[in-house]
């Protein structure tokens, strides 16, 4: 049930991750998880963006301006570490720019040698819960407990500029789910296939949030539950440096 999920549609040999995929089927992994986080309702018009670390020192993101849910796969960029465009480009992209909140992927990738994916997007429901001040740095659903984490929720910050990046900066490093306050979501995996499945994790922990919130007191599980599902999360290679303070902190498991 918690095993990492491969993508659909693609069968890689056995201890190959999506991280080892070549550009041409990245572009094509970006493009379709676009579609997804469009069809699922998780961005609108031309919001949210994806990357994807390439090498140690290139990254593939999406376009700034463009509809996720119908990007090309030539409409792609490649960039440095820097921002700046690199290689020969195409026809397709060669007027377009990188997406506007590059800085905040390049933060995920300068901090994280570990992370080969990353996905923002504005999943409704989760925003709402920052709105209404409804955190999700509790211990409520299992899967989410093991495989997200506590999810913090960063200070306000202007879209499309580096206060997103700044944002950001302090918690990425322990995070791989974090929500923007009133503006959106930030995932990461050691792919991107994986950083779109937290999406969805993390969407979807809300909802029930949400729905909970509707029809009583919110109930965490009790710190021995907790207890078990830490160790799942260490056994899959979920743990993150400070969660043993985090989870004592919040809930209960010291």
């Amino acid at each position: 049930m918690l095993t990492p999920i491969p993508y659909p549609d693609r069968n890689l040999p056995a201890g190959l991750s999506m991280a080892h995929l070549d550009e041409s089927s990245l572009r094509s992994v970006i493009c379709h998880i676009g579609r997804l986080m469009h069809q699922n309702h998780y961005v609108d018009a031309a919001a949210g963006n994806i990357s994807a670390r390439l090498d140690n020192q290139h990254i593939l993101a999406t376009p700034s301006g463009l509809a996720k849910g119908f990007l090309q796969p030539d409409q792609l960029i490649v960039v440095d570490l820097e921002g700046n465009k690199a290689g020969p480009g195409t026809d397709a992209n060669r007027n377009l720019h990188p997406t506007s909140e590059l800085l905040m992927h390049l933060e995920c990738y300068r901090q994280r040698p570990d992370v080969f994916g990353v996905v923002h997007a504005h999943p409704p429901t989760a925003i709402a819960l920052t709105i209404a001040g409804i955190s999700m740095r509790t211990c409520v659903i299992p899967e989410a407990v093991v495989v997200l984490g506590l999810v913090p929720t960063a200070a306000y910050s202007t879209p499309a500029g580096p206060e997103n990046r700044d944002a950001i900066r302090a918690l990425i490093g322990q995070h791989d789910a974090i929500m923007l306050a009133h503006h959106g979501s930030l995932t990461v995996g050691g792919d991107v296939w994986q950083a779109y499945l937290k999406l969805e994790m993390l969407e979807h922990t809300a909802l029930i949030l949400h729905k909970t919130a509707q029809l009583g007191p919110i109930t965490t599980l009790a710190p021995e539950q907790v207890a078990k599902l830490l160790e799942m999360r260490r056994q899959l290679g979920y743990w993150r440096e400070g969660d043993e303070e985090r989870f004592c902190e919040a809930c209960g498991v010291c």
